[in-house]
């Protein structure tokens, strides 16, 4: 299990990453296109913060621009490189022949159809949107849940994007998802509980330790 951080701001990935437990960035075109750097510029940026996974998707509209664009995009990251596609036709004929020699990792999956395609080829991760689908279809959980069925005994690991709260990023863990990508609002906010912060304050004010006469 991993968390990764969902942001293609540099500070906002810089403080994340120096938390010690955020593995990797997933990032997508509109993430891109809030920074001021240029596309390449920013991966290459993000890829000296993190040793780990650095998810970046395609924009291309055909197969063989598409396929340049991932090998430039596999020139910046190299083996750092997680390939997010579209769940469209294009999109699965793209995993199907990438897969093998770049991860690839599905992403917008509203279905567990398209959780059956994306297995079939060959992904190694596909995106579900969580809190979106709770808003637009009623209940994102089970849709984790449905899809973490599909993907049983199968290489593709379910990623649960799109988590607006930690309980909600929790629940998706529990319904089935593998790796949480959570931005860095939630990220901050996973580590705190009032009690736990109600708690600390006794310690500092009536305990005592080696650092304290």
């Amino acid at each position: 299990m991993s968390i990764f951080i969902d942001s293609a701001n540099i500070s906002e990935v810089k403080t994340a990453l120096e938390l010690g437990w955020v593995q990797g960035i997933t990032t997508n075109p509109l993430l891109l296109a809030q920074s001021d750097l240029g596309p390449s510029a920013l991966l290459v940026s993000l890829r000296k913060l993190s040793g780990g996974p650095i998810f970046y998707q395609l924009t291309s509209n055909s197969f063989e621009t598409s396929i340049a664009e991932a090998h430039q995009a596999l020139e910046l990251l190299e083996k750092q490189l997680v390939i997010k596609l579209p769940p469209t036709e294009l999109g699965f004929k793209l995993c199907a022949e990438l897969s093998s020699r770049i991860p690839c990792c599905p992403t917008a999956i509203y279905s567990p159809a398209q959780a059956l395609v994306a297995r079939e080829a060959g992904a190694q991760y596909l995106a579900v949107y969580v809190n979106r689908a709770t808003r637009l279809m009623g209940d994102g959980l089970k849709l984790v849940e449905d899809i973490a069925t599909v993907l049983e005994g199968s290489q593709t690991k379910l990623l649960a994007a799109s988590l607006k709260s930690p309980d909600e990023a929790t629940l998706a863990f529990l319904a089935g998802a593998q790796h949480l990508t959570l931005p860095y609002s939630t990220l901050k906010e996973m580590s705190r509980h009032p009690l736990s912060d109600e708690a600390i304050q006794q310690f500092n004010f009536e305990g005592k330790g080696l650092n304290q006469a």
